[in-house]
């Protein structure tokens, strides 16, 4: 599977439909009729709503509880969030269950199921009742039925989760051991309720859930999210239980300073068994974190989930549920499930939208065995036009781009299979004529016979591609001490705009992938300096959108002279050099 010498070929224009991706009637069919089936609750469950959990404050947080109808001792799983316990699905007239609004929202692309129980992103009571599990579902601090102020991302969530997880721990109905699950906001709590290490929390399940509320949401490579962080703060301003105005903050910093930092947690300090699910498909909002928190994280026991397909249909399916129990059985109920002698990372390799061409395990993350892989940018014969190539060019050159939805594209194509499996990183040197700053953002592609091949993405946008990542270039600096192969670290502290005509190196990070190139496909990275998806309920990635900066030209430079390289993480290969 190694890479050789790249046949160029010129970009093809834009497609309106990728092949995989739904067109817009089909698409509005599933925003209208989303393929997710509420199934009716089981009866021999026991339900206590709105019970008051006392917080070592003396406020009074309020939790629902789902334990078996028998007598007896079971292990818990808890989850805590902000988006209301009590606001499940409702029966309509004709009896059947309504969908929660967010699966019209965020397209679902694949059909899964989950009981009338089963709150945003939560865990279904009726599935693990019936493992013999005690569910707790908790309002958040200042949200639904609890008292008190609401303040998302904070450290109070940590200090409430933990006297959450040992009031489970005392109730008559506990075995003592307390694990916790749930996608989204439900993960990034647990990384919050988990740092604060409380003694009884034996296991943790952070299904998507990012770790830096700068660098994976607010500002990923410096550039104000002006789309999912924007639809979010809104949704928590309308509700006016929390202080805090998000936007207004977000806006407002444009650097990483102390307000930013204060909403990270300290990962470092966990320890409990962990299972991370990082997803190839969400790399608008939670991948880059949930690798960095399985990375990060001192735990002795944890393992990694990876998968490209829909967030919620992944996390609900047999496959995820069985991985899931296979963790919780072992750590809540002291099962031999095997996992102890499991490889770390289970990862998912694709080819496109809906076709798994492998599934493997390795012992971290990236693979011990990657080969860090630089293709070298060199300018082709127009002015938006380059290739990639193994070996560095001979003469130096340039691309230029005027118009703000200028695109320049660089080509390689593979002459035999190749797995590309890891995150990948872009230097590029740059030049702005008229000195300032700019946005650059970087998307590699994958074609196959001139067409587009596209990829699951976040909010359920079916035309995703590879991979991407993005950088304001007055926030170049890095950290080479904290830097790591595909990762350069951005400081984020100090802005340095470029002087006219000044030449500066730009480090863009790119979100990882696990993806199957075959002989004859084409790699093709695009660079430009607009976000390269529309904002479109029917053809784009809504609610993504991210902010463009500067108005002049961009002056890409390549070759010999210049070190422009796509670092590409191959799979346990040899490679061939041709010259």
């Amino acid at each position: 599977m190694p890479l050789t010498h790249p046949a160029f070929a010129p970009p093809v224009p834009a497609l309106r439909r990728a092949p995989g991706r739904p067109g817009p009637l089909q698409t509005l069919r599933l925003r209208l009729r989303p393929p997710v089936t509420i199934t009716e609750p089981p009866p021999d469950v026991v339900v206590e709503r709105d019970v008051e959990v006392p917080m070592r404050d003396g406020v009074r947080l309020r939790v629902n509880v789902f334990r078996p109808a028998e007598e007896g001792r079971y292990p818990v799983l808890l989850c805590a969030h902000p988006y209301g316990k009590d606001r499940l699905p409702r029966r309509t007239r004709s009896g059947r269950y309504r969908r929660p609004f967010q699966y019209h929202l965020m397209l679902q692309t694949a059909p899964f199921t989950h009981s009338a129980w089963t709150s945003w992103e939560a865990p279904d009571p009726a599935y693990w009742v019936a493992r013999g599990y005690v569910v707790v579902n908790a309002d958040s601090r200042g949200w639904g039925r609890s008292e008190g102020a609401g303040q998302v991302l904070s450290e109070q969530e940590g200090l409430d989760g933990h006297d959450l997880v040992e009031w489970a721990a005392a109730q008559p109905w506990s075995t003592g051991r307390v694990g916790m699950n749930g996608v989204s906001y439900l993960a990034m709590s647990q990384w919050a309720i988990a740092a604060a290490t409380p003694p009884h929390l034996a296991a943790i399940c952070p299904w998507e859930g990012l770790t830096d509320a700068y660098r994976d949401f607010g500002r990923p490579g410096g550039l104000r999210n002006d789309g999912f962080f924007r639809v979010w703060a809104l949704g928590l301003k309308v509700q006016r239980r929390m202080s805090t105005n998000l936007r207004r903050e977000q806006k407002r910093r444009p650097l990483r300073d102390a307000w930013w930092a204060d909403r990270d947690r300290d990962l470092e300090a966990i320890t409990t068994p962990t299972l991370v699910c990082g997803s190839f498909s969400d790399h608008d909002l939670h991948s880059r974190g949930s690798f960095d928190g399985f990375r990060r994280i001192s735990s002795e026991h944890k393992w990694l989930y990876t998968h490209r397909g829909p967030k919620w249909a992944t996390y609900y399916s047999p496959e995820g549920l069985a991985a899931q129990a296979r963790f919780f059985d072992h750590f809540l109920r002291g099962d031999d499930t095997g996992i102890l002698g499991q490889p770390r990372v289970r990862i998912e390799v694709r080819e496109d939208t809906d076709t798994i061409t492998a599934v493997r395990d390795a012992d971290e993350w990236p693979p011990a065995d990657t080969h860090w892989t630089p293709l070298h940018l060199v300018a082709g014969p127009t002015a938006v036009t380059g290739s990639l190539t193994t070996q560095p060019a001979r003469s130096t050159g340039s691309l230029t781009l005027d118009a703000p939805g200028s695109c320049a594209t660089f080509a390689y194509r593979f002459d035999r299979d190749t797995e590309i499996v890891g995150p990948i990183s872009l230097r590029l040197p740059v030049e702005l004529p008229r000195g300032g700053d700019v946005s650059v953002f970087a998307t590699v592609r994958k074609f196959r016979d001139g067409r587009e091949v596209t990829f699951e993405g976040s909010y359920g946008f079916r035309g995703d591609a590879v991979t991407h990542g993005m950088l304001a270039a007055s926030l170049r600096a890095v950290d080479p001490a904290r830097s790591l192969p595909g990762r350069p670290y951005h400081p984020y502290t100090n802005a340095e705009p470029l002087a006219p005509g000044e030449a500066v190196v730009l480090d863009i990070e790119l979100a990882p992938s696990a993806t199957l190139f075959r002989a004859g496909e084409e790699l093709r990275l695009d660079i430009g300096p607009r976000w390269p998806f529309a904002f479109n309920a029917l053809t784009g990635m809504c609610p993504a959108a991210h902010q463009a900066i500067g108005h002049g030209p961009l002056v890409l430079h390549t070759g010999r002279a210049h070190a422009a390289v796509l670092t590409i993480p191959v799979g346990n290969t040899e490679l061939s050099h041709h010259t």
